[in-house]
């Protein structure tokens, strides 16, 4: 049976997807924003803290894509979920110990090798349960993946306050905690195997990856989560350098994850309003306001709050764009391979150049500077959304997400 005639899934089958997701991004919730503060007080430098986090995006670069041709050659998505739950569970007991920066690169090495690959395998395996006649339903997506958005706040807020007032030697239990509760959740998904083999043929991946729409889109992808690289990597430390307190800066973060989640919620009402690709380039237009407000007014509180609620379109508007148009580009079988490009283009690539480069910035110009080279690299985002739009106003462009695109 093909996805067009498959039946909706059922709440029974979807909300253990949702747990997956809330345990997964109340992990990333409190270790992606407090590591560096973390790797502060052992007393690293600013070119070692942004080493160590670029540790993350490196496995992004060959991780995510090895576990989605994986899945997509076997079907056992879940299985795979699993298995990389449990293993990045054992690998973070490594936190404990004083392995000096290389040892913990390691440590770090094998936990990200294995939590960088879940959510593209996750997303895939949710794209193809939410794909109903033929379109990709945002309405459904959004009310599963809200749930990630929840666990991010909640994790971002509680452990600021935890840091601010125990300190961060409780970073390594944060981490133990947090993936257990992602094992957990893996382990209560449905054993669901997707077919391996298919009535409806598919072209290979390279085929797909030659055609001008989707090279353009990657380029958008890449050059606009580069951009964001300055608030995953160096936020926290930019608000503690403007003197702001820890539980401060975990509202920082909550700002932009509460306005998320109303995105998350509402954008089956009002992503229809335009097409997907003309979002691509309203998200990048916002994000050159909001970085550009970081790096002038992040003094000022209420500005800062502003930049943050730019959230809103920058990264959930942008992210269920990016899942629809994937799930349009690479259908069936190839869709786990897509997730994962995903991921290896807009948080691998990007998420290395992004540390490094803006390490070396951050030493030598001020971490303000970080957020004016953000600010340029999401005008390039913006062309490249452009073109984008202007490729499939050409050829017929996939409608809203409500609209047939997958």
């Amino acid at each position: 049976m093909t996805d067009r005639r498959r039946a909706a899934p059922g709440r029974a089958t979807l909300v253990p997807f949702a747990a997956l997701s809330a345990s997964y991004f109340a992990h990333i919730g409190f270790f992606n924003p407090y590591l560096p503060l973390w790797l502060k007080e052992l007393g690293f430098s600013l070119v070692t803290i942004s080493l160590l986090t670029a540790v993350q995006s490196a496995t992004r670069l060959f991780a995510p894509y090895a576990w989605g041709t994986l899945s997509d050659r076997t079907g056992e998505r879940v299985r795979l979920l699993r298995y990389s739950a449990t293993v990045a569970v054992v690998a973070a007991m490594g936190l404990w110990f004083d392995w000096g920066v290389v040892g913990l690169a390691l440590v770090l090495l094998v936990m990200f090798t294995h939590t960088s690959g879940m959510m593209p395998m996750s997303e895939a395996a949710m794209a193809h349960l939410v794909s109903q006649d033929g379109g990709f339903d945002a309405r459904r997506y959004g009310r599963i993946r809200l749930w990630g958005s929840a666990g991010f706040l909640l994790t971002v807020f509680a452990a600021g306050a935890w840091f601010d007032a125990f300190g961060m030697r409780h970073f390594p239990g944060w981490t133990l905690l947090t993936l257990g509760a992602v094992m957990l959740s893996a382990w209560c998904l449905p054993d669901l195997r997707e077919a391996v083999s298919t009535h409806t043929a598919h072209p290979p991946v390279g085929k797909v990856l030659r055609q001008p729409v989707v090279r353009w889109l990657f380029a958008a992808i890449f050059f606009h989560v580069l951009s964001h690289i300055s608030i995953y990597v160096f936020f926290s430390l930019y608000l503690d350098a403007l003197g702001y307190a820890k539980t401060t800066i975990g509202l920082m973060w909550a700002v932009s994850v509460v306005i998320e989640i109303g995105g998350f919620f509402t954008q089956g009402r009002w992503l229809p309003r335009l097409s997907l690709s003309a979002w691509l380039v309203v998200c990048a237009a916002a994000t050159v306001l909001r970085m550009g407000i970081t790096a002038t007014a992040a003094h000022l509180l209420p500005w800062l709050i502003v930049a943050q609620a730019l959230h809103v379109l920058t990264f959930a508007a942008h992210h269920t764009v990016c899942i629809a148009l994937l799930s349009h580009h690479f259908p069936g079988r190839l869709r786990g391979r897509g997730q994962a490009l995903y991921t290896v283009v807009g948080y691998g690539l990007s998420g290395v150049l992004g540390s490094l480069v803006g390490g070396v910035l951050s030493t030598r110009f001020g971490l303000a500077s970080v957020f004016w080279a953000s600010a340029g690299t999401g005008l390039v985002a913006l062309a490249c959304a452009g073109r984008v739009w202007r490729l499939e106003r050409r050829a017929g462009a996939p409608g809203a997400p409500g609209a047939p695109v997958a």
